[in-house]
């Protein structure tokens, strides 16, 4: 960070000004933030690219029909047989569907074969706020003074769509309350100070409020924003802006020591930490925007979300957090203010005084290097085992649910007794020719084939498969269905082939993506610490790392959680924030490792800098662990799953492989670890230097 832009939120009167315009920022990004949750998109064919199969299925439905609908299903189900009164209640339920706004034609109730069950088919024509307000009136009319023992659910496309959006409609308020609480814990077991925890707060929050302003403009101009990316970013930014102003503060007081002045202070711990925290910062925001490459909207829009969040975190700890904490009196820091004491600087012990732990830590990684690297690599080599329980793959309707919500309990009932698909028909459209239907038919995993709806010089079948919707035999068929009617000019979509076309969409994006983003990670570590060698032992612990977070993953979701598995993006999502984010604490040890050894020799670097930055660095993992925990408070086994996930690699990265196997690596090695660097070529003495710099 250059010194013009560190002395602008550190000047005497320029802080000022930061303020003030923080204050503009705020009222303008504040009045957006609010809007945001309207402009999210939560219909999985709204995830989609635009040359899947499945996609092109719902742009010909508008030339077939021009009506947007949806369909919504109810179940009725009595196991000892339906009873006269149960088909009373439930015509007199239709009778009243048929003049509710924005139903179509409605079906039903159909009783099944074996007597235990209706259902009632009620397409819904309009957007998806129509549609929301389509299925909670559907859910008062039909659900309202059953007979006693009638189970009575809404379910099909638009029920568990409703479910779904439910489940995001309450992210701002709980996922907020939950990731505040966290992250206030931490800054105050962190700083044990009554008022110092406040500052990087207010700043965090300021962040978030300009990230959710600059999300509904990237909205408003065509992305893709799921109910996932935004409560993603949430703990992105709050968690991610924790850890900036953890390494500033922690700098600012260090240099508060050093010099009388608190703005020049300041200046300084921005000049210094500056670096660190903006490389780490490219790096998330970077790797994230290579997200911008896949084929899913939602993976492909989580991108651009979670830069802008990044972009805005940093932007407000260089400027709003120091120009805030200039502003306030050194006792800020109180009880432990850290006041200007030459003598400080010249007396011997200090840097174990003040970091006793890690001073402690870094004597254990230096007695014997080698023993804790390889010893560290073999821990995480065994976790990796785990990898053999981890399922990756389509998640059932049901399996997205932690609970279970009604529209699944429907799902369940209607299983049971009518043809599995039932509700959730494939479609088919192609050329008007009799031989399309006959094809259809034919198709092994078809049950039933209705009539065709025409128009636009196209023909729509809705084929009901014998399998339910969510599982393979029914994605199997499909996959059949579709080498069946491509011959005759014919496409396939519905709610198995978007889960299909997901699926494999999300496979790609897995293999292409995580390539390019270790790539990218790795040629900003050369740039930033001027080497090969160290950047690449930073990318193999990293990557280790990652496959032992995901063993891990595998062995608690299926053996503890008892979850149904992952989706296919998971490793991907995971992939992005552990490594991107698990850099990050490497970037913070590393550079400060290189800015010792240039005076002290790379082996006393690397003790001094695990010293000086073990505290920051491992509150700022629990900070950021904290936040994506909070995921885990919401019913979706997604985002417990990725919670869980982040939360604990981002600890097994801040605990064992910043502490231990990084140091461990770089004490081993020396000074070639900067190889081809003119570091590289320097020597090591391997003789501790006595203390000739404060640290606070």
């Amino acid at each position: 960070m250059t010194s013009r832009l560190a002395r602008l939120p550190a000047g005497r009167r320029t802080k000022w000004l930061v303020l003030i315009a923080w204050l503009i920022l705020l009222m303008v990004g504040g009045s957006l933030a609010g809007k945001l949750q309207g402009v999210t998109q939560n219909n999985a064919d709204a995830y989609l690219p635009g040359s899947a199969e499945a996609t092109r299925v719902i742009k010909l439905q508008d030339e077939v029909h021009k009506e947007d609908a949806i369909l919504a299903v109810v179940s009725y189900e009595r196991r000892s047989g339906i009873t006269p009164a149960d088909r009373a209640f439930a015509q007199t339920a239709v009778a009243k569907l048929a003049g509710m706004p924005h139903a179509g034609q409605v079906v039903g109730p159909l009783v099944s074969k074996d007597g235990q069950a209706m259902q009632v088919f009620v397409p819904i024509e309009g957007d998806g706020d129509v549609t929301l307000k389509a299925v909670d009136t559907l859910h008062k009319t039909v659900e309202r003074g059953p007979p006693a023992g009638l189970d009575v659910r809404v379910t099909g496309p638009a029920g568990g769509l409703a479910d779904l959006v439910k489940v995001f409609g309450s992210i701002d308020g709980p996922l907020l309350l939950v990731t505040l609480g966290a992250v206030i814990l931490v800054l105050l077991l962190t700083y044990r100070s009554p008022f110092l925890w406040f500052v990087p707060l207010i700043s965090a929050v300021s962040a978030y409020a300009l990230s959710q302003g600059v999300v509904y403009g990237l909205a408003r101009a065509g992305l893709t924003v799921s109910g996932q990316s935004a409560g993603i970013l949430a703990v992105l930014v709050l968690g991610a802006g924790t850890d900036y102003a953890l390494l500033i503060i922690a700098r600012y007081r260090e240099e508060l020591h050093r010099h009388e002045d608190k703005h020049e202070a300041m200046e300084l711990a921005l000049r210094r930490a500056g670096p660190a925290v903006l490389a780490s910062g490219a790096t998330v925001t970077i790797g994230l925007l290579c997200l911008l490459i896949a084929e899913l909207n939602s993976t492909r829009g989580l991108g651009p979300v979670g830069a802008a969040g990044i972009v805005c975190a940093i932007f407000a700890m260089t400027t709003l957090l120091p120009a805030l904490l200039v502003a306030l009196p050194r006792g800020v820091f109180w009880p432990v203010v850290p006041r200007y004491d030459a003598r400080h600087a010249d007396e011997p012990g200090a840097l174990e005084k003040e970091h006793g732990v890690w001073a402690r830590a870094a004597r254990f990684v230096s007695a014997r290097p080698r023993v804790v690297w390889v010893g560290t690599a073999i821990l995480l080599g065994v976790l990796t085992l785990g990898l053999t329980s981890l399922r990756t793959g389509p998640v059932s309707n049901a399996g997205q649910f932690v609970g279970t919500p009604g529209s699944v309990v429907g799902e369940r009932a209607i299983a049971r007794h009518f043809p599995a698909g039932t509700g959730s028909p494939a479609v088919v459209i192609g050329p008007n020719v009799p031989a399309l239907r006959d094809t259809i038919k034919r198709t092994p995993g078809v049950a039933d084939v209705g009539e065709p709806v025409t128009g636009g010089g196209y023909a729509q079948y809705e084929a009901t498969l014998s399998s339910a919707a969510d599982t393979k035999a029914a994605r199997d068929t499909v996959d059949r269905l579709r080498n069946a009617v491509h011959p005759l000019g014919a496409k396939v979509g519905g709610a198995t082939a978007i889960n299909v076309d997901t699926q494999r969409a999300a496979v790609h994006d897995n293999k292409v993506i995580i390539p390019l983003v270790l790539g990218v990670v790795l040629v900003i570590l050369v740039l930033l610490l001027r080497a090969l060698v160290a950047p690449l032992l930073l990318m193999l612990t990293v990557v280790l790392s990652f496959a032992a977070s995901l063993g891990v993953c595998g062995l608690v979701f299926t053996h503890l959680f008892g979850f149904e598995g992952a989706d296919s993006g998971f490793p991907l999502t995971i992939f992005i924030f552990l490594v991107a984010l698990g850099v990050d604490y490497n970037i913070f040890l590393m550079t400060r490792v290189r800015e010792e050894s240039r005076r002290l020799g790379t082996r006393r670097g690397v003790l001094r800098g695990l010293t000086v930055t073990g505290g920051v660095i491992t509150s700022a993992g629990l900070a950021l662990a904290a936040t994506f925990a909070a995921l885990a408070t919401l019913p979706l086994t997604g985002l417990v799953e990725m919670a869980f996930a982040v939360a604990f690699g981002v600890l097994l990265d801040t605990l064992i492989v910043r502490s231990l196997l990084v140091p461990a690596l770089a004490y081993d090695i020396g000074a070639r670890i900067w190889w081809p660097g003119r570091l590289g070529a320097a020597e090591d003495t391997g003789a501790e230097p006595r203390v000739r710099e404060p640290i606070g």
